[in-house]
């Protein structure tokens, strides 16, 4: 008992560090964020105790509505294909020939590229007048819209630029291909199978772990999207840009509603939380483990 006892004092020594800064930076923030959501706090002011009149307010806040669909529009577009061009990219990188290494390198390279450096990068190319974008849809005589500048177009332009970002999921889907045992291919050729069999009845379903994985990760980070719409839009024109986090921002930086803010930070995370925890439970009837039960 006295040594390990001396073992787990040992080891809670060596990740303490870590503990520390856990409570510190991120358990702290936590509940002091809880406390703050019940109070009407603007920062340069006291703190008022309020109960829950913010979360009140939010049912009857339009711009809370608005960035909220806003989101949910981004996520819903994004996130399906995001990960279906990551997964056929990932299948045509999967392949063995001369130089695939630095087509791997190439796709995943523009991952690293800083979220600001990025969205001005992208809001040139989405300049109506002179932008790269525009005059590629002049060549085949397409007049190409205001991207940015119209409320029809801005918020599938943030979309289409959500797919630069593919890199990520890629490198899992990739690395998933390559653990899918070859036998099973060779075992559908010996039935009859083509490419469409093989990848139906092979590669989906041992792929469903890793597919799974990636949609989670995908919507959290959708969810999250708040760069790209600060930088380049605002959240304009007419608040069609204006997604959760901005609106989140906003009042916490902009407007000094920390209080506010911070109700807001509570109730996104209640909806990742919970549309994560359905995909888990929906997840039992097509994710397929194997060795595993489903």
């Amino acid at each position: 008992m006295k040594k390990q006892l001396k073992e787990n004092i040992e080891g809670y020594l060596f990740i303490s560090p870590w503990l520390v800064g856990c409570i510190i930076f991120s358990l702290a923030p936590i509940i002091a964020s809880g406390i703050m959501s019940l109070t009407e706090y603007e920062i340069i002011t006291p703190m008022k105790f309020i109960g829950f009149r913010n979360y009140i307010k939010m049912t009857g806040d339009e711009l809370f509505w608005k960035s909220l669909i806003n989101t949910i529009y981004y996520v819903g577009l994004s996130v399906p294909l995001r990960l279906t061009l990551a997964l056929l990219l990932a299948m045509l990188l999967n392949q063995k020939v001369k130089g695939i290494t630095l087509f791997r390198a190439a796709f995943y390279m523009p991952t690293m590229t800083a979220g600001v450096a990025l969205a001005l990068l992208w809001s040139w190319i989405f300049e109506p007048e002179f932008g790269v974008l525009n005059a590629l849809l002049a060549k085949i005589g397409i007049k190409g819209p205001s991207w940015l500048g119209s409320t029809q177009w801005a918020m599938p332009a943030l979309v289409l630029m959500s797919l630069w970002h593919i890199g990520s999921p890629m490198l899992v889907f990739l690395a998933g291909l390559q653990s899918v045992p070859q036998q099973l291919y060779e075992a559908v050729e010996i039935d009859g199978g083509g490419t469409w069999d093989k990848f139906r009845t092979v590669t989906i379903p041992m792929m469903s772990p890793i597919v799974f994985f990636n949609l989670v990760m995908e919507i959290i980070h959708s969810f999250q999207v708040f760069t790209n719409a600060y930088v380049m839009t605002g959240g304009g024109p007419a608040n069609a840009t204006l997604v959760y986090v901005l609106y989140l921002y906003n009042n916490a930086f902009q407007w000094l509603h920390m209080g506010y803010a911070c109700s807001l930070a509570w109730v996104f995370f209640i909806i990742i939380f919970s549309i994560v925890l359905l995909q888990v439970k929906l997840s039992h009837s097509w994710v397929y483990y194997e060795g595993g039960m489903r």
